[in-house]
C-alpha cells in the first residue's frame, strides 16, 4: 500500500472560464488544476499559493475550500489526499517561467473541459469544478497546522 500523497489545488473562474494547466506526466499531455504536493513544514494555503504562482505565474488569494477529496489511482495504487481551494488570482508575471512539465495555462468552460474528460490528469478535476459551481465552500481556515513546539506548549499547560 502506497502512503497517501497530500496535494493541494486552486479553482480560479473569471468570465465562466477556469484557469488549468497543461502538463507533461509520464509522455503524456494532460489539464490539471494548478496543484502540487504540500512541502514538509508548508502550510496547506501556502503551498496552493506556492503551487499557483509555479505553473502559472499568478498571485492567488484563496478565498475559501470547495472540496477534499480522497482518490486511488487505477493503475498504480497510489493514494491522493486533495485539498482544494477557490479564489481569485492578481498580478499576472508574464516573463516568470513555469515549474518544470507545465505547457502552457488555459482558461477553458466546463463544457469544454467536460468534452476533453479524456486529457484531464484525474477525475478530481471536473468533480472540484463541479463542487464549485455546485455552491461547496468551506472556511479557508477549515485545517488548521500545529508544530512540534505548540503541541509540547499545550502538552504541558495540562
Amino acid at each position: 500500500m502506497y502512503p497517501i500523497h497530500l496535494t493541494v489545488a486552486a479553482v480560479v473562474e473569471k468570465y465562466g472560464r477556469f484557469l488549468v494547466v497543461e502538463e507533461n506526466v509520464g509522455g503524456r499531455e494532460v489539464i490539471n488544476q494548478p496543484a502540487g504536493h504540500v512541502e514538509p513544514g508548508e502550510s496547506l494555503i501556502d503551498a496552493v499559493v506556492r503551487e499557483m504562482l509555479e505553473e502559472t505565474a499568478w498571485q492567488f488569494s484563496p478565498a475559501a475550500i470547495n472540496g477534499v477529496y480522497l482518490w486511488t489511482h487505477p493503475d498504480s495504487g497510489e493514494r491522493f489526499l486533495r485539498i482544494v481551494y477557490c479564489g481569485t488570482c492578481h498580478n499576472h508575471d508574464g516573463q516568470r517561467a513555469l515549474d518544470t512539465g507545465i505547457i502552457r495555462t488555459l482558461w477553458l468552460t466546463q463544457h469544454e473541459l467536460e468534452l476533453r474528460s479524456a486529457d484531464l490528469r484525474s477525475p478530481m478535476v471536473l468533480r472540484a469544478i463541479r463542487d464549485y459551481r455546485d455552491g461547496a465552500r468551506f472556511p479557508v481556515n477549515m485545517f488548521q497546522q500545529l508544530d512540534l513546539e505548540e503541541l509540547a506548549a499545550r502538552a504541558a499547560v495540562v
